[in-house]
């Protein structure tokens, strides 16, 4: 790869890694023979966008230094100004670069940029309502998922993989049963079924969550969607049916290596978009952070999401198979 790039840096990422791996990122990019460099330091996730924009409009590709937030913040930002996203892992989870083969050590990840391609990846659409649609990479999920992962990022002490567990114990010993609504016009094959489904792709059920993922990680590393294709025009959308708390804390166990997949409470089906409303207002998240348009998600609002089949070119690790 070559051209100028773009540093977009979250000093909040990872209680401050992101900041603290810069020494280290910008002599690695000058010791595989980089090209220049400009860094822009965010103050919030809209500036970060405005940062990515305006790097777009000079020709320079942007690199986000930062976790899944600040990732899917500057890919739903360079997929409308047709610009190229480059990424260093500095954030809690960054399942969004462990999707793409990205190494996860910084000077690592920094050559990759030097020696990989941009390909064309998938993003996600999504709106509440009948509201504006926004643009994000990794997944969509609501419910447990979801309140846990508001729980995880309000957590001080504790982050990482072990963060996130136990935030979900919590979100778990505070859940207040809820119903779930999908529709999934087009739906490809499935493996296991939500509920009790219509011939229009339509189910509806008591559940835990619903996770609509176009990676397949989520929550630092677990292997929610393990057949997700960042390059199949489809998303796979998981569903966990209600049961008991024992059950769901099973499935967590299992979830960290994909091992929950047929299990009698999991769903998993793929189609190219779906719409899900729950009976009681939650949180809708995507990429570790909450959406503020469905801050809760009221009753009964529609959520809408679609596929966006290659939206955007990511710099890809030359070795990487995807």
């Amino acid at each position: 790869m070559t051209g100028p790039l773009c540093l977009v840096v979250n000093p909040a990422a990872g209680n401050g890694r992101a900041l603290r791996a810069m020494p280290a990122v910008l002599t690695a990019l000058t010791a595989a023979g980089g090209p220049t460099v400009r860094v822009c330091e965010s103050t919030s996730l809209s500036h970060a966008a405005s940062c990515a924009i305006d790097a777009a409009g000079r020709g320079e590709t942007v690199v986000a230094v930062g976790g899944d937030g600040l990732v899917g913040t500057l890919a739903g930002a360079l997929a409308g100004a047709g610009g190229v996203l480059g990424l260093v892992p500095a954030g809690r989870g960054n399942d969004f670069a462990r999707m793409l083969g990205i190494p996860r050590v910084a000077p690592e990840a920094a050559r990759a940029l030097v020696t990989g391609e941009p390909q064309p990846v998938d993003l996600i659409g999504v709106r509440a309502g009948d509201g504006p649609e926004a643009i994000v990479a990794g997944s969509v999920y609501l419910g447990i998922v979801s309140e846990g992962g508001e729980i995880a990022n309000r957590a001080r002490w504790v982050r990482g993989p072990l963060g996130y567990q136990l935030a979900g114990v919590r979100a778990l010993l505070a859940w207040e049963q809820a119903r779930f609504a999908l529709e999934l016009p087009g739906q490809g094959d499935a493996a296991g079924q939500a509920g009790a489904a219509n011939g229009n792709g339509a189910s509806e059920f008591p559940g835990y969550c619903v996770v609509v993922a176009n990676s397949g990680y989520l929550a630092a590393g677990v292997m929610a969607a393990p057949g997700a294709d960042l390059s199949d025009g489809l998303l796979d959308v998981l569903t966990v049916e209600h049961g008991s708390r024992s059950s769901f804390l099973k499935i967590m166990r299992r979830a960290a290596k994909g091992g929950h997949v047929g299990m009698s409470q999991v769903g998993m089906q793929q189609a190219a978009s779906v719409t899900v409303r729950a009976d009681r207002a939650m949180p809708a998240a995507a990429d570790g952070e909450t959406l503020p348009f469905a801050s809760p998600l009221p009753p009964g609002i529609p959520l809408a999401i679609r596929a966006l089949p290659a939206a955007l070119r990511i710099i890809r690790p030359a070795a990487s198979g995807q």
